[in-house]
């Protein structure tokens, strides 16, 4: 007796590639999707609209007036913004080898393995970072302090008349020291990092050759960490332009030094909360922030072309 099958089911038909390469490239923006929403509204729609702000004015006659690029005109020819500018460009070309130096200095000792108790002094050194900047200024603003600190303390003790931290002509490199003590050991870490992931092959090689210690140094690590050096410098720039916290803190405590527009944050910041010149003082911001890019942006292409 013959049982009659049921026709075999057609196997179904292989996409064709084009739609298979479709549903690819949407699942591919399915991923990315979060983080792009997320990044048009925290940092391109900000900036888009300190451009829109940057190009009215408010007048009072008119009210908010269309200006064009006036205000960016203005700024070029504001000198209270050019001496602010310069006097973060004065703490940069000084502070920043300073910091970076000694955080050079200290990540090569902890590396060479010759330091007692290594593992301590890392910790020590990074510490600092720890300390939100707040509460740091605020603790060396009170020992900065010659009539209530410990500067005061000790004219005080031992009759003696130390210059004033936070005169005019001192100022500005006592906010170095404070950013300086706050970020060698973010620095150092960053160094350190490196100078671990050196091939240790490269040391026997050189012990081979006969090559010291300094010999080592000039011609193994410092090239080997020249990325990580570029990456600290460029950091470095750009913390220096947004120069905010340190001079805002200490200002109640050093008025006749510390100006409103003693940085251009700080200038930014008094123009649009204390002055309510939110159009100007977008502008002045976005020509902060192109300033800061290019500069950022030689030193990085500077670095690259020497590790060539």
């Amino acid at each position: 007796m013959t049982t009659l099958q049921p026709p075999a089911a057609a196997a179904p038909r292989p996409a064709p590639p084009r739609a298979r390469r479709d549903r690819r490239s949407w699942t591919g923006w399915g991923f990315l999707g979060p983080f792009v929403a997320v990044f048009a509204l925290v940092f391109l729609a900000p900036i888009a609209y300190s451009v829109y702000l940057s190009l009215f004015r408010d007048q009072l006659i008119g009210g908010t007036t269309f200006v064009g690029l006036d205000n960016y005109t203005q700024a070029l020819k504001d000198e209270r913004f050019w001496a602010a500018l310069g006097r973060v460009s004065l703490f940069l070309a000084v502070q920043v080898p300073i910091m970076l130096g000694i955080a050079l200095l200290v990540a090569l000792a902890l590396d060479s393995g010759r330091l007692y108790g290594r593992d301590f002094f890392r910790i020590s050194i990074f510490l600092p970072y720890a300390v939100p900047a707040v509460v740091a200024t605020l603790m060396w603003g009170f020992m900065y302090g010659t009539r209530f600190g410990l500067v005061g303390d000790i004219n005080s003790a031992f009759g003696v008349s130390l210059p004033d931290p936070l005169s005019p002509d001192l100022v500005l490199a006592s906010i170095g020291n404070i950013v300086t003590w706050e970020f060698v050991g973010y620095n150092m870490l960053i160094f350190y990092s490196a100078l671990r992931v050196i091939p240790h092959s490269l040391y026997e090689a050189a012990q081979i050759d006969g090559a010291g210690q300094i010999r080592v140094i000039t011609a193994i690590k410092l090239p080997a960490i020249r990325g990580a050096l570029v990456i600290a410098t460029i950091f470095s720039v750009i913390g220096s332009f947004q120069l905010f916290n340190e001079p805002n803190i200490l200002q109640p405590l050093a008025p006749n030094a510390i100006t409103t527009d003693y940085t251009p944050n700080f200038y930014t910041y008094s123009l649009s909360f204390n002055g309510q010149q939110h159009n100007y003082s977008a502008t002045v911001a976005i020509v902060m922030g192109l300033i800061t890019m290019i500069i950022a942006y030689v030193v990085q292409l500077r670095g690259m072309r020497k590790g060539v």
